[in-house]
């Protein structure tokens, strides 16, 4: 096999193709925007669940590297209303089913699983251009270029390979996210410590609210989260720290303090992260050489499958180019044709997810849920 692999993203599912075609001995490199492994955090926690994540990497063979990460009694769950009351409160029951862990940490035992040389980091891909036989050039910020035998678009929402295969663009979906971090919770913001507890804190209303969580290193990391039209934020700088925190925080006004807090008290800038989505049935009609994965495939709502999906996406087309490896056309079919239906399954899921948790009942539905799982032990939820 001397067909080699070009992978444009060094996110979860990217990493996870690499890892699955080293293991085949098949030649992968992945070209990432980003200068370097550690230039920015990599977000919040993750719960991988058994029938995709966790199988991704069982597939590539880090199961026993993943439990050494895994945020032990991260799964708790507790909803609180406006005034911070107790409405739910249940305790991580040990189950492995979707455990947390860190999106950093997920990254870093893929990372440390390829060879040497395998990301190129500081790569931002300017354009790619079919140049026949299924091959393309990628052409690079830096001015750098390459050939690439078989190309797959791993880049997130805002893919540059996506037009080689379709006309959609992303949309926005009437919902961002302001991301927030306390630090040193225990001495620093005790009174915010003792509200969010051990694992995840909900407290919802129609259309807004927070879901934060305590993670490892006595941190909490919160989303705010607001149904507003994308020019609202636009209209607030963001690089204004303070400002940007008393806006945010002015649309929650009467609410306890400990959960204002988790916005006016962070030690770093609230970052805005607008929730773009590409059609529930995207898909493409099969052109040589080239496909996608994850965000770039099939971005959608935050229903708490996305990185898991763009993880198995990852392991079964490196599955099935290591099963075609003289067939590639055959192998990008075949991946195709079953991840079409699994995405466009999970979008419609995502979005009765979130009309779930966050429209006209809320916070009702996160409590239905959290309360029927705490009378199912072992059963997992949406987080």
């Amino acid at each position: 096999m001397t067909t080699s692999v070009s992978i444009i993203g060094a996110g979860l599912g990217g990493l996870t193709l690499a890892r699955i075609l080293h293991l085949h001995n098949i030649p992968a490199t992945v070209y990432e925007a980003e200068k370097s492994a550690g230039v920015r955090t990599q977000g919040g926690q993750l719960d991988l669940h058994e029938e995709d994540g966790q199988l991704a990497l069982e597939m590539a063979g880090l199961t026993e590297e993943y439990r050494s990460i895994i945020h032990r009694g991260g799964g708790a769950r507790r909803v609180v209303n406006e005034q911070g009351r107790v409405v739910v409160d249940r305790p991580d029951d040990g189950s492995l089913a979707r455990p947390e862990t860190l999106r950093g940490d997920i990254r870093r035992i893929l990372l440390t699983s390829l060879p040497p040389g395998t990301v190129r980091w500081d790569k931002k891909l300017v354009s790619a251009t079919p140049i026949g036989d299924g091959r393309h050039q990628v052409s690079f910020m830096d001015g750098s270029s390459a050939v690439s035998d078989v190309l797959v678009g791993a880049d997130g929402v805002w893919s540059r390979v996506r037009p080689l295969l379709s006309d959609a663009r992303p949309v926005y979906s009437g919902m961002s996210y302001v991301d927030t971090s306390l630090h040193d919770v225990d001495t620093a913001h005790p009174r915010v410590a003792g509200l969010v507890g051990n694992g995840a804190l909900y407290a919802l209303v129609p259309g807004k609210g927070f879901l934060a969580h305590r993670e490892a290193g006595d941190v909490v990391h919160t989303y705010v989260v607001l149904h507003r039209p994308v020019e609202w934020f636009d209209a607030i700088d963001f690089t204004d720290a303070p400002t940007a925190k008393a806006r945010v925080a002015a649309e929650f006004d009467g609410w306890a303090p400990e959960l204002l807090a988790l916005i006016t008290d962070g030690e770093s800038a609230p970052v805005l992260r607008s929730i773009y989505e590409l059609p529930d049935d995207h898909r493409w009609d099969r052109v040589p050489g080239v496909t996608l994965l994850g965000d770039a495939a099939h971005a959608t709502v935050p229903g708490g499958d996305g990185a898991n999906l763009a993880m198995l996406d990852g392991a079964e087309l490196g599955t099935a180019i290591a099963a075609h490896p003289d067939n590639i056309e055959q192998a990008l079919a075949d991946y195709e044709s079953r991840m079409f239906p699994r995405s466009r399954k999970a979008a419609a899921a995502a979005h009765r997810t979130i009309d779930f948790i966050f429209g006209a009942n809320a916070p009702a539905g996160v409590i239905s849920l959290f309360s029927e799982a705490a009378r199912s032990p072992g059963s997992s939820e949406h987080r």
